[in-house]
């Protein structure tokens, strides 16, 4: 088996839609090699190299990481190599009861990681781990709604947290938010709904105004006039800037100073996010955002290794724009059609996002496969245009931590 593989990472939400942790998937990036690099099928080794090589905080932020193990991972020593205070570890379905499970598992608690039940279906067999574990996921899938009530009765009296998977739409996220959910973890957050999405409302307006204005190298006065007619967007600029996740270590003073101090590449892309962030909400919590944020990124880095675009800056910034914008029409009543002509797009970016044609719709594709863990059909589009498929790895660390680059 090979070791090359990429990380998918799903994101999970707390009750306030906020992302509390990720759970990290392994997939093989050779075409005809088992799809899933799960802990069933692959080493303790291959994930906890690939976990430890890259850095905790590359992959994960501030959040937490889960990952599955199952019987001989979990009594592998080297589980104990990862950082406790970043992971949860969760027990596969397949895993038994047994004095062994309980002893290792508080030994584990011990030493300062989080556990949690995978896909579980409620048994008194498990009384003494539901007393130890942390988070207790039940699969929607595999559970009927209507039976959900009867299951977190009997749960109840433990203190561990309830985590409903495989939440696909916002129907079964209102139930299981009902019934009283802490933690949820599926992509109804990006399903588009035409009754959910938002209007256009002017602090927007004038965000795709400002994007379109440092696109075309406009000057820093007629940005700053641009600012001038929404105080409430400069302010949301100037907050987004001044975050942690941003990087600065000197706090910004005004829209000049922002520009001057972290340059109209990285402001550019801020407004790009910024599209993505509701007034008050704190952006980088957002999983849309984190989630647009990722394919931009990547499809950066996978622009500055294209054959056909190599040292070309501007085919990485439409890229990176490409990425970015592909999300748009899930939260905004826009079409494509109107972003396209709202921001001025050049005809490479247009194309990718209308029809998935051209350099750029290739790498969008790419990542749409590999957001849905078909690690097959990237592998064999990536090969298609000249960009070894064991590299992506490296490709997708960078992408998932560009903010800290700045």
């Amino acid at each position: 088996m090979s070791d090359n593989c990429i990380i998918g990472r799903q994101p999970i939400l707390d009750r306030s839609e906020r992302i509390y942790g990720y759970e990290l998937l392994f997939r093989s990036t050779e075409v005809n090699a088992a799809d899933i690099l799960d802990a069933g099928k692959a080493t303790a080794n291959v994930i906890i190299n690939t976990i430890t090589s890259f850095g905790v905080t590359e992959l994960l932020g501030a959040h937490r990481g889960f990952i599955n193990v199952d019987l001989d991972m979990l009594m592998d020593e080297a589980l104990e190599l990862l950082p406790r205070e970043n992971i949860v570890i969760e027990l596969l379905e397949t895993i038994q009861p047994s004095p062994a499970l309980t002893e290792r598992c508080l030994a584990l608690k011990e030493a300062g990681f989080s556990l949690a039940l995978d896909d579980h279906e409620y048994s008194p067999d498990f009384d003494e781990l539901y007393a130890i574990v942390d988070i207790i996921k039940i699969d929607l899938l595999l559970t009927p709604l209507e039976s959900l009530p009867d299951i977190i009765e009997r749960l109840r009296p433990y203190p561990c947290k309830l985590l409903a998977e495989k939440v696909e739409n916002i129907e079964l996220f209102t139930a299981c938010h009902a019934l009283g959910f802490d933690y949820f973890q599926g992509y109804y957050f990006a399903r588009p709904d035409i009754l959910k999405k938002k209007k256009m409302d002017a602090n927007t307006a004038s965000l795709l105004k400002l994007v379109r204005l440092l696109a075309e190298d406009a000057s820093i006065e007629d940005i700053e006039q641009a600012f001038r007619v929404s105080p409430a967007l400069a302010y949301k600029l100037l907050m987004i800037v001044n975050s942690v996740g941003f990087g600065n270590r000197n706090k910004i003073q005004g829209v000049r100073h922002a520009i001057a101090m972290t340059g109209r590449l990285q402001i550019k892309r801020w407004l790009q996010l910024a599209l993505f962030a509701a007034d008050g909400d704190d952006a980088f919590e957002h999983p849309l955002l984190d989630m647009a944020a990722t394919r931009a990124g990547l499809m950066e880095q996978l622009a500055m290794v294209h054959p056909e675009l190599l040292g070309d800056r501007e085919s990485s910034e439409r890229a990176f724009m490409t990425g970015i914008l592909s999300l748009m029409e899930r939260i905004y009543n826009i079409s494509t059609e109107e972003l396209i002509i709202n921001l001025n797009l050049n005809e490479e970016v247009a194309s990718a996002l209308m029809n998935r044609t051209g350099h750029f719709g290739g790498l969008l594709r790419i990542m749409e496969h590999i957001e849905e863990l078909d690690m097959s059909s990237a592998s064999a589009e990536l090969t298609s245009i000249g960009i070894n498929p064991n590299t992506i790895l490296d490709l997708q660390m960078r992408a998932f931590n560009w903010r800290k680059a700045a």
